[in-house]
């Protein structure tokens, strides 16, 4: 682990000295600040573009980086103006660089032009274009069409939207009644609606989450006519079953509880069943008496 104490020599008087580098007279920028009295202090510099040395003549890439003397050499109004002096890593030679930027000796920035349509792009147009010739007849026309506009279209619409504007702001206290008179109605038919939706669920044993339909003239008008249609079908049917013979209403009945036995009551099964008996021995008896009688009179 790196240590972080500093040694402090017996006569090191923090008075006298202020630090431990004016005591050892050394900056505290170390060997990079060994031009600070000429005003240059040694910093890292990487190329903004493409050069040229003018030295070697030598091709020097983007991004390649010198440790360079960095010194203020004027002001752009409030900006200061710095330029880097490096030496170039192939010869002896140096080239400066300013904060335009730009080369300004010493070396010359790599022309690089690429035309788009010459490499399957886009040609770049020129958004800022040159000065037309303007026809006056026309700008006079445009200029009057805006001036007709402007007096019979947006005066009357700001003026309209004034008066509107007028009227909602005149009394304002009035308005904020209606209005929130109009809530309290609303929230009243809401409440009403939450409450008759909570008896509905109560009654069906519903879920709470579920959503029931909002009522309305249409939906109401359609239930009815569900309603009426349903009754109706309902009293063609009992009426028709009213018109047939009583064996076939017998026969009906019978074969209608055979086939749901299993949902009819015990009570009327046996019921029927003893019927049938009773019918049944009745009929053996008369067969019977039919056979003795004859025998009787001979």
């Amino acid at each position: 682990m790196q240590g972080f104490n500093k040694y402090y020599p017996p006569d090191y008087d923090g008075e006298k000295h202020g630090s431990l580098n004016s005591y050892r007279g050394k900056h505290a920028l170390g060997d990079r600040a060994r031009k600070i009295d000429q005003g240059i202090l040694i910093t890292r510099f990487e190329l903004p573009f493409n050069i040229w040395c003018g030295t070697c003549n030598n091709h020097i890439g983007m991004g390649v980086r010198y440790n360079a003397e960095k010194k203020k050499i004027g002001n752009y109004y409030s900006t200061p103006i710095f330029s880097f002096r490096c030496k170039c890593h192939l010869c002896s030679g140096w080239f400066e660089i300013q904060t335009d930027p730009k080369a300004i000796s010493g070396a010359r920035q790599k022309d690089e032009e690429w035309n788009p349509e010459e490499n399957g792009g886009f040609a770049i147009h020129d958004t800022d274009g040159k000065a037309e010739n303007v026809d006056p007849l026309a700008a006079l026309e445009k200029s009057t069409d805006a001036q007709n506009h402007h007096k019979n279209v947006q005066v009357p619409r700001l003026e309209s939207l004034m008066d509107v504007s007028e009227q909602y702001n005149a009394d304002p206290y009035s308005l904020s009644r209606k209005v929130r008179k109009h809530f309290r109605q609303d929230k009243k038919v809401r409440v009403e609606k939450e409450k008759a939706d909570i008896q509905v669920r109560d009654r069906y044993a519903l879920p709470t989450t579920l959503k029931l339909a909002e009522e309305d003239e249409k939906a109401l008008q359609e239930a009815k006519d569900q309603w009426h249609k349903a009754r109706q079908e309902k009293l063609s049917l009992e009426n028709r079953r009213r018109k047939l013979p009583p064996t076939a209403t017998s026969i009906t009945s019978i074969s209608g509880s055979r086939t749901h036995a299993s949902s009819s009551s015990s009570s009327g099964v046996a019921s029927l069943r003893a019927k049938i008996l009773n019918n049944t021995a009745k009929q053996s008896a008369r067969h019977k008496l039919g056979g003795i009688g004859p025998q009787l009179e001979r």
